[in-house]
């Protein structure tokens, strides 16, 4: 019978928006290396449909998963047999993502015919390209919308760029919405850009800033990935490209860059949500950056804004036992932006290498991105730790934004004084 219903509810999310009535967001908690590998094993048994919101990595360390309805009975006795401890971080998921979907459709309605934009809502793509538009309309002077490329389904990948001068200035880079369902991502670094935007000239920090180095806000990054996660499914993680041979779709665009490639914490399977694609910037979505970086060749910081866990990362995730150069300059910058980041509301961040900190990630922007030689690469996980995970309720987008902007602001500076 629950093999019946996992089979039905996978038909129903092909024809149309997939539900999760019933899943369930477990908090498992290995407390040995054996019962991290039997983690490791149950992610990998496709039939179950697991979806890591938190992949397993170490002892001590929690893993998020949501698990569907028709396997949850299966899944707890697995993990009472191996004495795995876990327990229910969100009852229905479903409940939640209805809630989110009707808050999201009255701000939309509400909006409609209406000159004003709510940061404080999560929105669909067109909204958050006219939000762009918007501002470039009313910073002239000061910011410039640039397209980068195409995605795999054509939609256009745009940058805002903030500049005071016309020659080219060092410049820092911002990106957010590598993975789709982080919705609080895309959210902050809109919020980000109007802040930027509207702080030059009144704020004299941000002033001297943009005096003496462009910035490069990218609020989208995944724009394919980021529509079907609003039209069809909300726990949506990658690209959408075709993978030939396979009837899966997408690559995690954080696993595609050249950077150990292929290694440890990325998957070879195309239907993993971890899939490292068919080679090395295979996604036109992080080939499109890619060249960006290069052609630009004075870029001094690349910043990359995700969610959840509450992090502040830096190189590396691709090898755990090499310190970089720069560790204790990147981790003194990092705890800076972090108890600058807690002073507004508290919110506590970890600081360390990505290895050290979430789990082993080959193939990622910013380990990319500081082996090209731009020291000040730098990764956030913004709120929170697991209470709604990638269903931040969007009452706390403004928040997240006004401390994450103090993070940011924190490494602007400390780059600006030291841009060689």
């Amino acid at each position: 019978m629950r093999l019946f219903l996992l089979l039905a509810a996978l038909v129903g999310a092909s024809q149309g928006l997939q539900t999760f009535a019933g899943d369930q967001v477990l908090r498992l908690e290995p407390s040995d290396d054996e019962q991290v590998h039997l983690l490791k094993q149950l992610e990998a048994l496709e039939p179950l449909q697991l979806d890591f919101w938190r992949f397993p990595s170490y002892p001590g360390r929690p893993a998020d998963v949501q698990v569907p309805f028709a396997c949850l009975q299966d899944v707890k006795a697995f993990l009472e047999s191996h004495q795995i401890k876990y327990s229910v971080l969100i009852q229905d998921v479903q409940d939640i993502v209805d809630e989110e979907a009707r808050e999201m459709n009255l701000n939309e309605r509400k909006e409609r015919g209406s000159d004003s934009f709510n940061y404080a809502a999560y929105h669909p793509l067109e909204s958050i390209y006219s939000a762009m538009d918007d501002i470039v309309a009313e910073y002239p002077q000061l910011v410039s919308k640039h397209q980068i490329g195409e995605s795999y389904e054509k939609r256009p990948l745009f940058v805002l760029k903030f500049s005071t001068g016309g020659r080219s200035h060092p410049a820092i880079w911002i990106d957010a919405g590598i993975h789709a369902r982080e919705w609080v991502t895309q959210a902050t670094a809109l919020w980000t850009a109007k802040k930027i935007a509207s702080d030059y000239g009144n704020d004299p920090s941000v002033t001297s800033l943009l005096n003496t180095m462009d910035v490069f806000l990218m609020p989208v990054a995944n724009p394919d990935g980021y529509v079907f996660s609003q039209t069809k499914n909300r726990m949506w993680r990658k690209t959408r490209s075709k993978i030939p041979g396979s009837l899966c779709f997408g690559a995690d665009p954080n696993r595609n860059w050249d950077a150990g490639f292929g290694g440890p914490g990325a998957s070879n399977n195309p239907c993993s949500d971890s899939y490292h694609g068919s080679s090395a910037n295979s996604e036109v979505e992080v080939r499109s950056v890619v060249d960006f970086v290069r052609s630009h060749g004075n870029l001094k910081a690349f910043i990359s804004i995700h969610s959840y866990s509450q992090l502040l990362m830096f190189p590396y995730g691709y090898n755990c036992t090499a310190a970089i150069k720069d560790y204790e300059e990147l981790d003194a910058l990092g705890k800076q932006a972090a108890d600058a980041l807690a002073s507004l509301y508290g919110t506590v961040y970890k600081v360390g290498p990505i290895c050290n900190i979430i789990y082993q990630a080959s193939g990622g922007s910013i380990d990319w991105t500081y082996d090209q030689g731009i020291k000040y690469s730098f990764g956030l996980e913004l709120r929170d730790t697991g209470r709604y995970g990638f269903l931040l309720p969007a009452s706390q987008i403004i928040p997240t934004a006004q401390e994450t902007w103090l993070a940011l602001k924190t490494i602007m500076e400390h780059v600006r004084d030291h841009p060689y």
